[in-house]
């Protein structure tokens, strides 16, 4: 059975936060009938294309999805659902920040079709969530996690570390408060100061290296503690909660990327298909999507099952990589290889961007 998941990209905020580098626009009035049936005559045709896959998982990612009307955000699941097969497990996921809140919105999407809500919460202090440019306060964030785990049953949230300035003792607090509402997934990213941000341009500094390792080490102890397994970089959850939209780009399934700026992977007519939003296609190489399986699958704490990668592009996932680098990751304690899989040591995670590096040179 060929799964497919779909991604629809909302691009537009209420405001720009000063650490991002996504394609954002700040328009929350945007003429959301007109873009939504722009979307459904793009899914349209990749119908035509897909039409044998099976729908494994939608994502409403963002931008702040969570400004569309749930009538919106309906129509664009029930027509998925009238033109393909879907999984009897579906995961339909929005992302919802705590400054587009009103009255029961949770519940309104949830009756729209969603059963995954992820909050946006980044910290849980309000100097910190002014210093991130967030336009809700931590009285909000904490209103919109009471009402996310009641309305639903699978839910995440986020959160940024390693800002300037923050201890291990402060960070340690948020993480145990996060961890009291109960929520299904924990996503916690490092603080980057990106090219081209708000925070680049004021040279604001993140929190130097080995603080920041400090506090990764004890993020990952203290969720296992409670209940949340690793299984990516930057993602956390109860055992059967992981995000099964994210496992399929981690993973190198095949989806779709619709809205301004989305991509997709396809494999069609025993070809690996790059696309972007609307309609553009373009074939990848067997070693592209080889480099591309690699640095997304040494993401995941399980690694790169060689079985899926050879399938996938028709290399051997041994073969492929650097051989003398191989070896020296290995004896290094950075990397482990078994019979089946390729994966990152706990070591090996915290210098993933290196050894992607070596190993695809």
């Amino acid at each position: 059975m060929n799964e497919l998941a779909i991604y629809i990209h909302w691009p537009f905020c209420k405001s720009k936060c000063p650490y991002c580098d996504f394609f954002k626009q700040v328009n929350p009035h945007a003429d959301q009938d007109k873009i939504v049936a722009e979307y459904i005559e793009a899914l349209g045709k990749y119908n035509d294309l897909t039409s044998d896959h099976t729908i494994k998982s939608i994502f409403f990612g963002g931008g702040t999805p969570s400004l569309m009307k749930p009538q919106n955000v309906a129509k664009i699941i029930d027509y998925i659902a009238k033109k393909w097969p879907i999984s009897s497990n579906i995961e339909i996921s929005l992302e919802a920040n705590p400054n587009s809140h009103y009255a029961n919105m949770f519940l309104s999407l949830k009756n729209a079709g969603i059963n995954r809500l992820s909050l946006g919460i980044q910290a849980l202090n309000d100097d910190d969530l002014r210093f991130l440019g967030r336009t809700h306060n931590l009285a909000l964030a904490r209103q919109c996690l009471e009402e996310t785990v009641k309305v639903f049953s699978n839910h995440s949230a986020d959160l940024i570390y390693a800002r300037p300035m923050q201890t291990l003792e402060k960070w340690q607090e948020e993480l145990a408060e996060i961890c009291n509402y109960g929520l299904k997934h924990i996503s916690l990213y490092q603080l980057t100061i990106e090219e081209g941000t708000v925070f680049a341009r004021k040279n604001v500094q993140s929190l130097d290296e080995d603080a920041a390792i400090n506090m990764y080490n004890m993020t990952r102890l203290f969720l296992e503690d409670h209940s949340y397994k690793q299984y990516e970089v930057s993602n956390f959850a109860v055992i059967g909660y992981e995000s099964r939209h994210n496992l399929t780009y981690w993973q190198g399934g095949e989806y779709l990327g619709i809205g301004a700026s989305a991509h997709g992977r396809l494999h069609l007519n025993g070809q690996n298909i790059a696309t972007e939003y609307p309609f553009v296609h373009t074939v990848l190489s067997p070693e592209e999507r080889a480099e591309e399986l690699i640095i997304m699958g040494l993401r995941l704490t399980e690694g790169i099952a060689k079985a899926d990668f050879h399938q996938i592009c028709g290399l051997q996932l041994t073969e492929f990589v650097n051989p003398k680098y191989l070896d020296e990751l290995k004896e290094l304690h950075l990397l482990e290889e078994t019979e089946t899989h390729l994966r990152p040591t706990k070591s090996g995670m915290l210098v993933l961007n290196q050894v992607i590096s070596q190993l695809c040179s």
